[in-house]
């Protein structure tokens, strides 16, 4: 099983016998990331990000995502029929964006009768932010808000291996108290902001600026690529974690 968050792999090698190596073929794959208020993309080869768009302006999905692999497409010079398969973010995240982009994968998949890859949108992050550390030993805990003290969250090592499975935590002063008193842990994605000033260790690191972006996905997607770990295009469905809530708005 290869490392989940590795540094500087940009081939995979099949080992035949000890004197023979024979490359893999690598892939051309569109990144749609759409789990939080950023609305990504981004194209890869070799699991290296060739280009990428991003708006942050928030609840405008469905409005600009074509649009902007269109664009991304244009730049890099190619056209959606050089694709050879589709990543998307699979949650957890907002129910509306996982919508918008999981649909919109599923139907680029279909259409250029492609591989569709899914990618967590925390491994997403812990991908950026692994990039960053140099603690070898340190934890990674990325987080995507939730709204109110509650966020999306997991605990894993450096090298991809879990400590705390994916979950939904309301935050407070005892969180991550167990693990924080022995290792040194990373805090990051847009629900840690709101939990550093309840998080207040000496162990714990927050690191701004690290959101869910589609270049997150594409080294993970080029992994996955490599196994044939691809979805069911036509029964896939977004990684929710918690059921989705309506509200019936205020009368005025």
């Amino acid at each position: 099983m290869l490392p989940l968050y590795y540094q500087g792999l940009q081939t995979f090698l099949l080992i035949v016998d000890p004197n023979t190596y024979f490359c893999l073929p690598m892939a051309l794959i569109l990144g749609i990331e759409t789990a939080t208020e950023v609305c990504s993309v981004a194209l890869s080869k070799n699991g290296k990000c060739l280009a990428e768009h991003n708006n942050f302006e928030g609840n405008s999905h469905a409005a600009q995502l074509h649009v902007m692999v269109d664009k991304l497409l244009q730049e890099a010079g190619f056209t959606l029929n050089d694709l050879q398969a589709i990543a998307v973010s699979k949650g957890p995240g907002s129910y509306t964006g996982l919508r918008v982009g999981v649909s919109a994968a599923k139907g680029y998949a279909f259409a250029l009768q492609i591989p569709l890859i899914a990618v967590s949108s925390l491994d997403g992050l812990s991908e950026q932010a692994a990039k960053q550390i140099t603690e070898p030993k340190a934890l990674l805990v990325p987080m995507i808000d939730a709204r109110r003290m509650e966020v999306y969250t997991c605990v894993s090592e450096m090298n991809g291996k879990e400590i705390n499975p994916v979950s939904a935590q309301i935050i407070n002063e005892t969180s991550f108290l167990n693990l924080l008193g022995s290792n040194q842990m990373y805090f990051f994605g847009n629900g840690s902001e709101k939990c550093q000033a309840i998080i207040n260790h000496e162990n714990a690191v927050f690191m701004p600026n690290i959101v869910c972006r589609a270049k997150g996905l594409m080294p993970l997607a080029e992994i996955a690529f490599q196994n044939n770990a691809f979805e069911n295009t036509a029964y896939f469905e977004p990684f929710y974690l918690k059921d989705f809530v309506s509200t019936n708005p205020k009368k005025k």
